[in-house]
């Protein structure tokens, strides 16, 4: 590279480097089909999908191999030894630090190898799997009184193989200790092929080649090993050779977990449980800074709190700013926070625990939080804090890098002061937070990577912030690993006997440097195979605007920082994102598999064909535009979006698809049949008419056609004597007006009794939803230009606007500002007078009583764009004010639109449903009532479970006094 490094770990013996294996995808996929590996995938698009985690780093891989059982695994292994082609195994593919990326074959447990095989409540042990969630194993063990005690943020989405891989710890580590202080034993496969059951006292008698040798290297190096390794918990870059003492055992699992793939692929683990603490209190002390809460750790430590964490007052502020003052919970005073975890017996003693510690913190404000909503708000915070801190105070794109150092906690505040002051120096900012318990400090830094010179910058301060952690004494990694970003560094952290000890451990385990090479022994330079500098600006030609990421598609798709959030099921806590993902377990239909293959698009280099590439397309096609990510993902990540830019270049002045023609024109049919809609209705309920129709449309066989309305609401709406009051425009929408007028005569009667007089515009109106959602955006920014225009008479009178279709608001209160410009007037005027009907009641007629609603049991079904764009909020309140019980469903409803009326979506369409919605409605009592605000929501509700759901419109009305309309 022509570059001086700060030092490579090296053994001093020759090695056979690992060559590139056969060149041919078809042949390397032929080749491990061969040797036994059922499922393998060497497309353009899984390639791209594989080719980064959740660091800087991108990776293509020659294949990926998604294996089902531990004869499979060795298979493989077998043929990459004997092909010279490198392994790299993955769980997740969280990894921050490049550790879950390789240029040969990966290794996918998730998808098959992920059970947890037993538990065993009386010896308090787990078998797991590789790629057994976290989340599962907690299920499994709950039912015990049990739990694992490493809980990082991911838990929900983050595998068992990886917490190994890279010795996961989380908040609660501080309690429960980290992966390596509960994993029993591992069967495992070293780089050389031998088959190891690694545990406390193995090798002795065994025969085993690995295990004596590895002894050896042990007795050569006791000196170093018992004076720089293991000096405090959390020191968890290089290998953790401590474990290996005669006194500690020669515990060779526990040496295993943390050396990130590098030594040896894990089959099974047996893993230690601990029990759940029978009730908890949360202590939330506030302070002037976030350095002078960590000052205060070392008094609070003593009383043994569960996890003990620190956030800042700039995380507050992106919650706040990204996801409404409502977020955040009310908290002490300060600028900085620790939250303390208490656990107890009773609730009382949890309670007791916290005042006690409160009495020795030095806090400028505090309080306890024992309310379990409450207290999961806050928690809530911490566990986003990676994806949240994708962008810095600075508003630039946040990176890895310097993710998780960690010191002594005595040292905590010093440090956070230099590094601070290190920061500032080089003009830098990021969103600290960590687990301060253990000296652990989390943060994503605007590296200017997109910028000329931006690599040298990273690798200046990143050489400059080892030397710093190294001068207290403390970890280039606290618990995430050194992967490819600090491989490099370990010099300045390390003697060279140290070096030296990892690098014959490793020689031990994977003499031909197979096992995921490049990472902690013969590193890759931190400041190569960088995502972001590869990727060129796109800014030319746009159709959004694409204000938050000035301008430019390619620093939008690159917000996906890669924590996997969309990889996990939230519904059960109300979340939408990734609905298709959910379906499918496919990484394609994850909303990080889709940024990955359009960040390759942008790229070039794996994925050629721009804007039309087949990748793209494919990636794109079970996206349901739900806009779940834009609200869910943690970084804010917005697929549907993107998903329309690319499908209006892709078909820009070309054949669409038959579904585009059909559905995304769908208002302008509307008007048509409107002119005869029972000749219409009679002539789709004869078989041939309407399989003629689904065939030409593009829409699968098995969707019923909706029956257009024998009288469109304007025309109700036409003939009505309004009342009068306050005006109000009712933003009449296609599917309101056409399939749905009884939702639009349901919400005059609501708003007139609430004392407002309702107009509408003078012509039809359309917001080009359907339009958006197919690409075609040309024809989508003229039709909503003429809304607009429509409106413009209204809004700038002052009248506030309300739209009933969930969908059509959001293209109002946000999707307009992207197509038209965040700069455009009327864009921005409508913007800001557009309400759902539950927010205008509420923002409009505080003093207005709703029908009281008491005896309501409700199951209801928050339209997908209701609750990304505007929140669902202001329906919840209102709904209970009224007295009803209702219970809001997660998850999208599947038909989304268009998308589950297309062809080839219907399967996938019912199985979204299932994931949340079907089961929810089939658990809820006889004459349970079922809202959803969304015609197509109701559409799929009618098809799939014979319900019939109501708008919040018509259950509001329902309990009105009797008039004649």
């Amino acid at each position: 590279m022509g570059r001086t490094h700060p030092g490579r770990a090296s053994s001093g013996r020759a090695r056979r480097p690992a060559g590139p294996g056969p060149a041919d995808p078809a042949v390397l996929a032929a080749g491990l089909r061969r040797a036994g590996a059922a499922e393998v995938d060497v497309s353009t698009r899984r390639r791209a999908e594989y080719s980064t985690d959740a660091s800087l780093y991108r990776v293509v891989p020659a294949a990926v191999v998604f294996p089902r059982h531990p004869e499979e695994v060795a298979a493989v292994l077998s043929f990459c030894r004997e092909a010279g082609l490198p392994l790299t195994a993955r769980g997740a593919g969280t990894s921050v630090a490049g550790n879950a990326v390789g240029t040969g074959v990966v290794l996918d447990f998730s998808r098959h190898m992920g059970r947890v095989r037993s538990v065993d409540p009386d010896a308090r042990t787990a078998v797991v799997e590789p790629g057994a969630l976290l989340s599962a194993l907690q299920r499994a063990a709950a039912p015990h009184g049990l739990r694992f005690g490493p809980d990082p943020s991911t838990h929900n989405r983050c595998t068992l193989g990886g917490m190994i891989g890279n010795n996961a710890c989380g908040p609660r580590a501080l309690a429960h200790g980290r992966t390596a202080d509960n994993v029993e034993r591992l069967t495992v496969l070293a780089g050389t092929g031998e088959l190891l059951t690694a545990r406390r006292g193995a090798g002795h008698g065994t025969g085993s080649p690995a295990l004596t040798a590895l002894r050896q290297v042990v007795r050569d190096n006791l000196e170093v090993v018992r004076t720089e390794l293991g000096t405090f918990a959390r020191q968890a870059s290089g290998y953790s050779l401590e474990h290996l003492l005669p006194e500690r055992g020669f515990d060779t699992a526990r040496m295993l977990v943390g050396t990130e793939g590098t030594c040896a692929v894990t089959l099974d683990a047996t893993v230690r449980l601990t029990g759940s603490p029978a009730a908890t209190a949360l202590a939330v002390l506030g302070y002037p800074d976030m350095a002078t809460a960590a000052d205060d750790v070392p008094a609070l430590l003593p009383h043994r709190p569960v996890a003990l964490e620190g956030i800042d007052a700039r995380i507050v502020r992106v919650v706040r700013d990204r996801r409404g003052p409502g977020a955040v919970p009310p908290m002490p005073a300060g600028g900085g926070w620790l939250f303390a975890e208490l656990a107890g017996d009773t609730p009382a003693q949890a309670r007791a625990a916290a005042a006690g510690l409160l009495a020795d913190a030095s806090a400028v404000d505090s309080a306890v939080v024992t309310d379990p909503a409450r207290a999961a708000a806050l928690w809530r915070i911490r566990e986003d804090g990676a994806g949240l801190a994708g962008r810095a105070p600075s508003g630039a794109p946040a990176h890895s890098g310097w993710e998780d150092a960690a010191v002594p906690p005595g040292h905590l505040g010093a440090y956070l002061r230099d590094f601070d002051a290190l920061m500032a120096e080089r003009g830098l900012t990021g969103v600290p937070y960590g687990h301060f318990g253990d000296g652990c400090l989390h943060v994503r830094i605007d590296f200017p990577l997109d910028h000329p010179g931006g690599t040298g910058v990273l690798r200046s301060f990143l050489t400059d912030a080892a030397r710093l952690v190294a001068s207290y004494g403390g970890s280039l990694s606290g618990e995430h690993g050194d992967g490819r970003a600090r491989g490099e560094l370990l010099p300045l952290m390390y003697s060279q006997r140290a070096l030296a000890a990892f690098a014959a451990v490793k020689d031990v385990f994977d003499p031909d440097d197979l096992l995921n090479p490049g990472v902690l022994v013969h590193p890759r330079p931190l400041d190569a195979d960088l995502r972001v500098p590869a990727a060129p600006p796109l800014r030319r030609g746009l159709a959004f605007s694409y204000s938050g990421d000035g301008g430019d598609f390619s620093t939008a798709v690159h917000r996906c920082t890669g924590v996997g959030k969309c990889r996990a099921d939230t519904t059960a806590a109300g979340g939408v994102m990734c609905p298709s993902y959910l379906a499918t377990g496919d990484e394609k239909d994850s909303t990080r598999g889709r940024a990955r293959v359009l960040q390759e698009m942008v790229n070039g280099s794996l994925v050629t064909d721009g804007w039309r590439s087949r990748e793209a397309l494919d990636v794109l096609d079970l996206c349901l535009a739900c806009k779940g990510c834009s609200s869910d993902c943690p970084a804010g990540v917005d697929m549907a979006l993107y998903k329309a830019e690319v499908l209006h270049h892709a078909y820009r002045r070309r054949p669409r698809p038959l579904s585009h023609y059909s559905l995304g024109a769908l208002p302008r049919w509307a008007r048509a049949a409107a002119l005869a809609p029972g000749a219409v209705n009679r002539l789709l309920a004869l078989r041939p008419a309407a399989s003629l129709v689904r065939l030409l449309g593009g829409i699968d066989r098995r969707r019923e056609l909706p029956r257009f309305a024998p009288r469109t609401f304007r025309r109700w709406f036409a003939d009505h004597d309004p009342a009068p009051g306050t005006p109000v425009l009712l933003w009449v929408d296609t599917f309101t007006d056409h399939f749905a007028p009884e939702v639009g005569v349901a919400a005059v009667r609501v708003l007139e009794d609430a004392g407002f007089e309702v107009r509408v515009t003078d012509r039809p109106v359309c917001c080009g939803l359907t339009r958006i959602s197919t690409g075609q955006l040309d024809g989508a920014r003229r039709v909503l230009r003429r809304g607009l225009d429509a409106l413009a008479p209204h809004v700038g009178a002052g009248v506030p606007v309300v739209a009933l279709e969930p969908s059509c608001a959001a293209v109002l209160r946000s999707d307009a500002l992207e197509l038209l410009g965040p700069d455009d007037p009327a864009a921005s005027r409508v913007a800001g007078a557009t309400h759902t009907l539950a927010e205008l009641l509420a923002r409009h007629r505080p003093q207005w009583s709703p029908p009281p609603l008491d005896g309501v049991e409700a199951v209801a079904q928050p339209h997908c764009h209701h609750r990304a764009v505007m929140g669902w909020q202001a329906d919840e309140r209102l709904l209970r004010d009224a007295g009803a019980t209702v219970r809001a469903v997660g998850g999208c409803c599947g038909l989304a639109g268009n998308f589950g009326a297309e062809r080839g979506h219907h399967d996938v369409s019912v199985a979204v449903a299932e994931t949340a919605l079907l089961p929810a409605v089939r658990g809820l009592a006889g004459g349970g009532t079922v809202l959803a605000d969304g015609f197509s929501c109701r559409t799929q509700l009618d098809q799939l479970a014979g319900r019939r759901a109501l708008h919040l419109a018509q259950l509001l009305a329902s309990r009105l006094p009797r008039r004649d309309p």
